[in-house]
């Protein structure tokens, strides 16, 4: 954990400079040395809050994490340096340098968010701002579940008062998932009651509209109440919770929670990486998914080295074999196609999509053997939406300010409309939703989450998911070992016995699942 490591250091510092110090100045005089004046002691709780949730969207659901899990999904193909380790398997995905830095910054987050909480609650400096004390709840629950999902069993207890241990033990997934539920049950209690002073400018998600933090909330219910399914006492009440979540969830596009901030200066993370980088190319897993369904996105996300959109590529030989292919290509930049969407430089991250929820919706529905038409009418709107999403992504992309001087991406085709939409949903997908409900579900999810909003992360944890359930839903054409989950990060792994013992030589996370998808930890 950064904060950890940084107090430790200013400790020893202090230590090593204690014997001349004291013997020659006062304590009160020692006090004021060195003391930056310009650099407060404390700060309201509004500002920390901002902070909080630009780094839960750009650092932890978006950053490093869904960068290596859009190569483990196949929406793309680590083709560069690290990239292509993880692509292949070398060293990368077991290491603990390889997500040290989300680690960091996911226990940084909490640790703020914390301090929210903390000011906010009884007793706090800031005690009568509920709604204040609600949100940091919904992303102390948000980025514990992120941080559970992706390391299995961590430290949290004992993880962020230093004043307790340097060395925190590491609390089962099982414990932690309950804290999550916990938190977002008493958010939904505190949110409605108001503040005395507003967050509503520093709210860079949704703006201090205290009605979508609600269906927020919700949203969140019913995502990891279908995460546990596996684990679940109850499957039937619990697949009815999904829904009816949801009924208390975003209505619409609109009320989803995007973070949309990005601009010219502000990248999006997705973009970022691979405009420094270059380290991704086209997957031709995701491209068989279309081709096979004669799916309109087919025409509209994949480029050319050359920025010139492919839109041929089910008929085109040449085209189609500048594909990677997923877990045997070569560590090449420049040569494979990309996909569309490593180029969109001002596209939203998704914490948590309309889309996403439909395509919960029409699982459950379908889970809990609800009438096909139903299921059907559902799965049409995910899917939908799922399209629209991806034309805004492919819209930034064909717009991006950083592109502009090099002459822009080339478009050869025109932005897939409502009637396209309709006819594939009736001609390709519903076909293959009668034929199997649960598998179509499964793979048209796969296909909307293709993008630049961040839900590849989301779409590992649904992976992992329906494996654990016996379902091989979505099939991955890269047949090397798959990662179950993610390494510790080595600013633990070196300083905390706890956590170094649990990692061992990291070579667990092929074989071990997480608790939730039937592991033990």
């Amino acid at each position: 954990m950064k904060f950890k490591l940084n107090i430790i250091k200013l400790v020893a510092i202090g230590c090593l400079a204690a014997p001349v110090a004291f013997t020659s100045c006062s304590e009160d005089v020692m006090d004021s040395i060195n003391e930056n004046t310009g650099n407060p002691n404390d700060v309201y709780a509004k500002f920390i809050l901002a902070d909080v949730i630009t780094s839960t969207a750009f650092s932890n659901s978006s950053g490093d994490i869904n960068t290596y899990l859009s190569a483990y999904v196949e929406h793309e193909v680590g083709t560069h340096n690290q990239l292509w380790n993880a692509e292949h398997r070398v060293n990368e995905p077991s290491a603990s340098s390889t997500f040290n830095n989300s680690w960091n910054s996911i226990y940084t987050t909490l640790r703020n968010a914390h301090l929210v909480i903390s000011k906010c609650s009884p007793g706090g400096q800031e005690e009568d701002n509920f709604s204040t004390l609600g949100v940091a709840q919904v992303l102390t629950a948000y980025n514990l579940a992120l941080l559970t999902d992706m390391y299995g069993d961590v430290p949290y207890s004992e993880a962020l008062d230093l004043n307790k241990t340097f060395t925190p033990k590491i609390d089962k997934q099982e414990e932690i998932y309950a804290e999550v539920i916990r938190l977002l049950d008493e958010s939904l209690v505190n949110l409605p009651k108001g503040d005395k002073t507003s967050f509503k400018s520093h709210d860079l998600l949704f703006k201090g509209d205290i009605s979508r933090w609600v269906k927020f909330v919700h949203g969140l219910k019913a995502r990891y109440t279908m995460r546990l399914l596996k684990v679940s006492k109850d499957k039937t009440a619990d697949l009815n919770k999904v829904l009816t979540d949801i009924e208390k969830s975003f209505t619409s596009a609109a009320e989803e929670g995007a973070f949309n901030v990005y601009n010219a200066q502000n990248l999006n993370p997705f973009f970022d990486f691979q405009w420094s980088r270059d380290g991704l190319a086209a997957s031709r897993s995701i491209a068989d998914k279309m081709i096979d369904r004669k799916d309109p996105r087919l025409h509209r996300s994949f480029v050319s080295s050359k920025w010139v959109q492919r839109d041929s590529l089910d008929i085109n030989k040449k085209q189609y074999d500048l594909l990677a292919p997923n877990g045997d290509n070569e560590q090449v930049q420049g040569v494979y196609n990309t996909s569309i969407f490593v180029y969109s430089q001002t596209a939203s991250t998704q914490l948590l999509s309309y889309h996403e929820l439909l395509f919960l919706k029409a699982e459950a529905m379908q889970r809990l053997g609800q009438a096909a038409t139903s299921v059907e009418a559902v799965l049409k709107a995910a899917v939908t939406a799922g399209f629209k999403n991806s034309e805004k992504s492919i819209a930034a992309a064909l717009s991006a300010p950083a592109l502009e001087q090099y002459g822009s991406l080339e478009s050869t085709s025109d932005p897939v409309t409502d009637a396209q939409i309709e006819a594939y949903f009736n001609s390709n997908v519903k076909p293959l939703f009668l034929a199997n409900g649960l598998k179509e579900i499964a793979n048209q999810k796969y296909l909307a989450f293709f993008g630049a909003s961040g839900e590849s992360t989301e779409m590992y944890n649904d992976i992992r998911r329906w494996k654990a359930l016996g379902e091989d839903l979505v099939v991955l054409k890269n047949e090397n070992k798959f990662p179950l989950r993610l390494p510790y990060g080595n600013s633990e792994t070196t300083t905390n016995p706890n956590v170094q013992q649990a990692y061992g030589d990291g070579q667990y996370v092929y074989s071990e699942n997480v608790w939730w998808a039937g592991g033990t930890r």
